[in-house]
């Protein structure tokens, strides 16, 4: 069996495993910011939308939940399900907007499926043995909720306009 780890080695390697959230949220948002500067002289068609649903949703909304998460539920996460959620948050991200720039409905709804598993997977992590204030808790769940509420809205609009 392996030795216990001290308090602060777990808190290191907690703090490691949020950091693929971070790195990947600000990739987001600084490609976001060069979507907009490059897309708005062009006139591209879909790029004010691109570049705000990188900022906000892969960048700003995948750090606030990454961190919050870890906050909330501590080390208990486990890697698997950190991994799991990276991938699905940010594959689900790139399938939204490559199916909302190439016209294909069904790839933006892939990439909606993808991203209610990440919110599925983060509900489940910060269950009932929260660590952190209620008022906090709460928030989480509804930005959670709210955001699962707006995937079928966006949805459904993708498949108007490509119809």
């Amino acid at each position: 069996m392996a030795p216990p780890l001290d308090a602060s080695a777990t808190a290191a390697a907690s703090s490691r495993d949020i950091f693929a959230f971070r790195a990947l949220a600000g990739l987001w948002i600084i490609t976001g910011g060069l979507v907009a500067a490059v897309t708005a002289p062009l006139s591209l068609e879909h790029g004010s939308w691109s570049a705000a649903f990188q900022v906000l949703v892969g960048g700003v909304l995948q750090a606030g939940l990454g961190i919050a998460q870890y906050a909330l539920a501590g080390p208990r996460v486990s890697r698997g399900t950190l991994l799991a959620e990276i991938l699905t948050w940010n594959l689900g991200c790139l399938a939204v907007i490559g199916g909302t720039v190439l016209t294909a409905p069904l790839l933006v709804d892939l990439g909606g499926l993808l991203l209610v598993a990440t919110m599925v997977l983060m509900i489940r992590a910060v269950g009932r043995g929260t660590q952190g204030p209620a008022w906090a808790v709460w928030t989480y769940r509804a930005v959670l909720l709210l955001t699962m509420v707006s995937i079928p809205i966006g949805l459904v609009l993708a498949h108007l306009r490509a119809g």
